[in-house]
């Protein structure tokens, strides 16, 4: 019996991850850094906190961590508020779950600020109970420590939770925790599809489907 549904936001819950890409893209670029191809993959589930010291580090970024912090949180507000849409069928996938009374969270490597407005420009206060960021705990994804203090604060055990999670570091952060994970399909992650099949306990292309006659929700 599932009691909690736990989301990923980037890429999960909502369509962003095309956006920092291009956040990358101009941030290195003042410095005159062409991106790495495999940036995406190397910063992983990585916590804002950490993404910042790995660039700091890797690319010698001058700045401080509070000032590369403070550029991507100004970088992205914008396209937050006005370009990020949520994920095909994510209004009834968090409706089904209000309805049916599943409690929901959002477990994010992304910084507070930041989700804090994308939950408040979809409205999502209605349907999310819990935020827990990278940042607020020990460690970031692939260590599970961001899906157990959501459980936690949910009140509900790692096994009676299921986790939607759209990369590999994600879903290995999911399972370390106990709990179940439903993969979902996102184009910039697509190069990972195989392995994140392989890792996952579900995989889905859009949440309508998992709803459906034969879904996740009734073979639970």
């Amino acid at each position: 019996m599932i009691k909690a549904v736990i989301f990923d936001l980037d890429g999960s819950l909502v369509d962003s991850m095309w956006m920092w890409q291009a956040i990358d893209i101009e941030y290195l670029g003042k410095f005159g850094i062409a991106i790495p191809k495999t940036l995406q993959e190397e910063i992983g589930g990585r916590s804002f906190s950490e993404t910042a010291v790995y660039f700091k580090e890797r690319f010698q970024i001058p700045d401080t961590l509070e000032q590369i912090k403070d550029d991507w949180n100004r970088m992205a507000w914008d396209k937050y508020t006005h370009e990020v849409p949520v994920k095909d069928g994510a209004a009834e996938i968090l409706e089904y779950c209000k309805t049916n009374g599943i409690q929901m969270g959002i477990a994010t490597s992304n910084s507070r600020e930041l989700v804090d407005n994308i939950v408040s420009v979809h409205q999502l206060e209605q349907y999310i109970s819990c935020i827990v960021t990278g940042c607020e705990v020990p460690k970031g994804k692939p260590a599970p420590d961001v899906y157990l203090a959501v459980a936690d604060k949910l009140g509900v055990k790692p096994q009676e939770c299921l986790v939607f999670e759209d990369i590999v570091d994600g879903i290995m952060a999911g399972k370390a925790a106990g709990m179940k994970v439903c993969a979902v399909y996102d184009k910039n992650s697509e190069y990972q599809d195989e392995e994140k099949r392989r890792l996952a306990d579900y995989y889905t292309y859009e949440f309508r489907e998992l709803i459906a006659e034969d879904g996740i929700f009734t073979d639970f």
